[in-house]
């Protein structure tokens, strides 16, 4: 373990530094990139909080003393400060206004998230390492024309179905998990009702898949594709985030065990959040040579991950080329740049575009 984390680290300090002086001697840097105008909508988008300004938010001890927790704050563009000065609100306040200065994405979904409930129904606020209540974004997201809402419940709360027709009621679009550190396993039976809620709902379940390294610790079994076969079965309609790119369970890799799933279940689709990163640098253009995958892929950021060096166009050049990298890190707005590399790397125009019917309400499944 200590070993890989050696080389991780070390791999990514080159990365880094290599980034940096192609960055600082790229001449492109000083132009203006002519960025086309769309309305995309990014269905992926985080927030976080400490609970100022009753927002109810918080990130436990483990997290706040992580060295990811500064990084976190850089990458949210806020600083202690300001979260003190102003409330949590300020992140809200700061994904807004760049959403507003994008000329590709027109509206964002912000995502809330549950934390682990214990043998009771209860949030164990021990365990629970991020927690961003649904009451908070319901309240303060009105007030921002380009940000939807999307829910978070953890199915093993006490009054989990209540808690999804509250949420419906409030516009969520979406409910959102990381079985990984929500403790929530997707093929348990015991949460049956739960499924049959969403679906009665027509509310689509936008979950983790693959291996889980943004928090402290995580429980990555939970995050096997395969487990989603029971909501799938049951009618779910289930979006794969980052489809299952990072990770193995029974010897398989993630990914290939979500791909064997695409032809039996018509409800199973995959989102492209993260792709871009890094670590998982191939990921997107290997899935983009699969039709199947194509059909079903929609448009998603996972912000605030996108800052440079965990994302750049510059780890892309074995797809995209030197010329066309350059271009993309001329752009300033990181939605702008997420959606140019994005589409450098093949991405179709009809993924962005449906990705906000997909997310819609439907009122007449109801009626």
């Amino acid at each position: 373990m200590l070993r890989f984390l050696r080389t991780s680290l070390l791999g990514l300090l080159a990365l880094s530094v290599t980034g940096w002086v192609i960055w600082v001697l790229t001449p492109t840097l000083a132009r203006v990139v002519d960025v086309p105008t769309t309305d995309y909508l990014d269905m992926h988008v985080h927030t976080a909080g400490i609970g100022v300004g009753g927002s109810g938010a918080f990130v436990n001890e483990a997290m706040r003393s992580s060295y990811k927790f500064p990084i976190y704050l850089y990458a949210l563009g806020v600083s202690m400060e300001e979260i003190e000065e102003q409330g949590d609100v300020v992140v809200l306040r700061n994904i807004s206004r760049q959403i507003d200065e994008s000329r590709r994405v027109a509206r964002a979904v912000v995502l809330a998230m549950d934390g682990v409930v214990n043998a009771r129904g209860e949030l164990d606020v021990d365990q629970t390492q991020i927690y961003v209540p649904n009451s908070f974004l319901m309240r303060e997201l009105p007030r921002f024309e380009n940000l939807e809402f999307g829910a978070s419940v953890n199915p093993y709360r006490l009054d989990a179905v209540d808690r999804l027709e509250r949420v419906a009621d409030g516009g969520a679009l979406l409910v959102k998990w990381i079985p990984n550190i929500m403790h929530i396993d997707p093929a348990d039976e015991a949460i049956i009702p739960f499924y049959r809620k969403l679906v009665e709902l027509d509310m689509p379940l936008l979950t983790h898949t693959g291996q889980e390294r943004s928090f402290a610790h995580a429980r990555d079994e939970l995050g096997d594709p395969d487990r989603l076969r029971l909501p799938l079965s049951l009618g779910v309609r289930v979006m794969a985030a980052h489809i299952g790119s990072t990770g193995m369970n029974d010897g398989i890799s993630n990914y290939e065990r979500l791909n064997a799933m695409i032809e039996t279940f018509p409800n199973l689709a995959v989102g492209i959040s993260s792709l871009t990163q890094f670590n998982r640098r191939n990921s997107l253009a290997h899935a983009l040579t699969r039709v199947e995958l194509n059909e079903r892929m929609y448009y998603g950021t996972d912000w605030p991950l996108q800052f440079f060096p965990l994302v750049s166009p510059l780890f892309h050049l074995n797809h995209i080329g030197w010329r066309e990298a350059r271009s993309i890190v001329a752009i300033d707005n990181v939605w702008d740049r997420d959606v140019a590399l994005k589409e450098a790397m093949g991405v179709p125009t009809v993924v962005f575009e449906r990705t906000s019917a997909y997310f819609s309400r439907r009122s007449d499944v109801h009626q």
